[in-house]
């Protein structure tokens, strides 16, 4: 009964700390929102695109081409709106004296605009860790929020000027925000989270992100803002999600563990604690602070050079990268930029609203996973979310291959996809995010998130910038190749990926201090807990 009452005050829900995990997840929300916006008005920007570049030749305006372009984005399909005024030339550049090279320049514009997002999202996922120790957690959160203002101020504004321009620099700009957001913000909310509680609160991250991107999806429709008049809108419109974090974390606590580690502002540190956990005794959190000072003390500062180097944060590293890689090279990255596409290839008559219909199954399994990864625990559901997609992917290519001989197989390979991003949710979606500052105390964390962030923008970039190409080359086998790299990561998770759930940061990186890790990491941690109880 103790022990039961003991629980339930640890994982006291107080507003306070509701508002400042709301308040934080928004950053998230702005990366999804970012990540699903270009997908829906891919084609009425590809030819917004061509009207001013004059990379298209004035005829492929009007009419659709063969399908010598293949099923990638490449033709200007004559249903997009406004198009039927571009019989005039005014503001348009003279048509390219190869007209067979202008698809592939399209489709080179078109991919960097979808890709440099990540791009910035790379270069600033460096500085994570320094501008939050800089600033703190709340402050830098506050200020980088400048970037996502500023780049979807320019993304707004892209019919009034060169507009490939003004959308590159805008997502790129936003990337930035995106970047350094990825980071400080699971940084934050497993600070401020009781330790019964990280884990939920934890995929709150990915819910965030589905959300923005079901939400990016619905006003992609062409009778909402995916139209030619309104697509800047659209594009734009997530710097209100920026305002309106921008001054909700005026209301909300630093993190106590940032105060207490390393400002050393003991009392300061206890006032959050008390705003965050209502009641609650803080002394025994405050203890555990002091351990963890202590060591980080001991460790001094740990560059990212050290993490490489040092043999004692070797294996926890190489796990973090990993679990970040197969996130991003699991293929989920491909449905989400290109799922429309996809759709279409699949022989689906409205492939927008199909589209749409995986951003609700996407944000109903993020909120089903809220509540298994507490149960289920992060390792479980990790190995059994890659093997669900390992098998959709392959169902997906079956579907793909064999359509032309079978319309029926459309239905599979639309099934195959809700199936993938329905294991995606369950473990590799939400899992990456929070389990990298599970894995580190506090003085390598800032170094190590740091790193895994750049990872995983990179892996990011790399498949926004590639996918077209690839499915140009591969056609409908294109997701052997991910099922290829799923299967890796399944093997690589089985043997190497620890189980985290419940356990504090100490509990966790001694693990990894006792030896290099095994297979049967699980039981070394009740070994663990079953020695500090004697």
């Amino acid at each position: 009964m103790e022990k039961k009452s003991k629980m339930q005050a640890e994982k006291h829900l107080t507003g306070t700390l509701v508002l400042s995990v709301f308040t934080a997840v928004l950053g998230f929300f702005q990366y999804g929102y970012s990540l699903g916006v270009i997908n829906a008005p891919q084609k009425v920007i590809e030819a917004h695109y061509a009207r001013v570049l004059g990379i298209v030749p004035m005829d492929r305006l009007a009419t659709n081409t063969s399908e010598e372009d293949g099923p990638i984005p490449s033709t200007i399909p004559s249903t997009i709106p406004g198009t039927e005024a571009w019989g005039s030339t005014e503001g348009m550049l003279a048509p390219p004296e190869d007209p067979a090279a202008s698809p592939h320049v399209l489709t080179m514009f078109w991919s960097l605009s979808v890709s440099v997002f990540a791009i910035g999202g790379m270069v600033s996922s460096f500085t994570v860790g320094w501008i939050g120790d800089r600033l703190g957690r709340v402050k830098a959160m506050l200020v980088v929020n400048v970037l996502s203002i500023v780049g979807n101020l320019l993304m707004g504004l892209a019919k009034f000027g060169p507009s490939h321009v003004l959308i590159i620099a805008g997502r790129a700009i936003t990337g930035l925000y995106c970047g350094l957001s990825s980071g400080l913000v699971p940084m934050y909310v497993s600070e401020v989270s009781p330790t019964a509680l990280r884990g939920a609160l934890g995929t709150l991250h990915q819910l965030a992100i589905v959300t923005g991107i079901l939400i990016s999806q619905v006003l992609g429709l062409d009778f909402l803002l995916g139209n030619d008049e309104m697509w800047p809108l659209l594009l734009g419109l997530s710097g209100v999600a920026a305002l309106l974090q921008f001054f909700l974390l005026l209301l909300c606590p630093e993190s106590p563990r940032y105060l207490y580690i390393k400002l050393g502002k003991v009392e300061e540190a206890k006032k959050s604690l008390k705003r965050l956990r209502g009641n609650c005794d803080p002394m025994k959190e405050i203890a555990e602070m002091e351990k963890e000072k202590q060591e980080a003390a001991s460790e001094k500062k740990v560059s990212i050079g050290q993490l490489f180097t040092s043999s004692k944060y070797r294996q926890a590293v190489i796990v973090a990268l990993m679990v970040q890689i197969s996130q991003q090279f699991s293929g989920i990255n491909a449905i989400f930029y290109y799922s429309t596409n996809i759709f279409e290839r699949a022989g689906v008559d409205q492939p927008v609203y199909a589209t749409i219909g995986v951003g609700v199954v996407n944000t109903v399994f993020t909120v089903i996973s809220v509540f298994l990864v507490e149960k289920a625990g992060r390792r479980s559901l990790f190995l059994a979310g890659l093997m669900g997609m390992l098998l959709s992917a392959v169902a997906m290519t079956v579907g793909l291959v064999l359509l032309s001989q079978f319309a029926w197989m459309s239905y599979v390979s639309m099934i195959a996809i809700f199936l993938f991003v329905i294991f995606f949710e369950v473990g590799p979606g939400p899992i990456p995010w929070f389990i990298v500052a599970e894995l580190f105390s506090q003085g390598p964390r800032p170094a190590a998130i740091a790193i895994a962030g750049f990872c995983n923008w990179a892996c990011n970039f790399i498949v926004g910038m590639c996918f077209q190409y690839i499915a140009d080359l591969c056609g409908s086998y294109v997701f052997v190749i991910f099922a290829v790299l799923l299967l890796v990561f399944l093997l690589f998770a089985y043997l190497k990926v620890p189980e985290t759930k419940g356990k504090s940061f100490e509990e966790i990186a001694a693990v990894f201090r006792r030896k290099k890790l095994p297979a049967k990491t699980m039981t070394e941690l009740e070994e663990l807990r079953g020695s500090e109880v004697a």
